[in-house]
This record gives C-alpha cells, sequence and structure tokens, in this order.
C-alpha cells in the first residue's frame, strides 16, 4: 500500500484534529480496506467510554466526507479496542 503526500498530510491534519478533541486516542496504522485497496482504513485506539467511542465516530466521519468531496479519497477511521486492552497490559 502507498499512501501519496497528500493522503500523508490530510491524515496527519485529521489525527490532529481528533487529537484537540479526544486526547485518548492514538493512532495504530493505516491499511487498505479489505474490500477496496483504494480505501484506507486509519485504525486508531477506541476512548474507553463507548458514548466518546460514538462521538470520535460522528466526528471523524464528518471530516472525513468532507476530505471524499474535497480530494476524492476514501478514507475511514477504525476504533480498535483490542489494541487499547493491549496497552494496558504492556503498562501493567
Amino acid at each position: 500500500m502507498r499512501i501519496n503526500f497528500k493522503q500523508e498530510e490530510l491524515i496527519k491534519k485529521l489525527m490532529r484534529a481528533i487529537r484537540r478533541k479526544f486526547p485518548e486516542v492514538t493512532l495504530i496504522n493505516i491499511v487498505e480496506g479489505p474490500e477496496d485497496p483504494e480505501t484506507l482504513w486509519i485504525n486508531v485506539t477506541a476512548p474507553e467510554d463507548e458514548d466518546r467511542e460514538m462521538a470520535l465516530i460522528k466526528f471523524a466521519g464528518n471530516r472525513l466526507i468532507d476530505i471524499l468531496l474535497d480530494y476524492g479519497y476514501h478514507m475511514l477511521v477504525m476504533p480498535r479496542k483490542k489494541y487499547r486492552l493491549k496497552e494496558i497490559l504492556i503498562a501493567a
């Protein structure tokens, strides 16, 4: 999978916005979608609180719609709970 300069710039800007609103969320990795290699999945740690996770999905979704309409890049933010648990276990 190759991410071009503009995609990288947009992802960094998106993650800065997410981190400002959801400081507990961190980037895990970026992978191509399983159904379409042109789709990027931005895997992030999920907030512990389910309401915050839903707010994250809505917040990121609104930003990602703008990216799709303005630049034509299809990206999805995918909160992952198992990575958060793994981080907690490693820290202990």
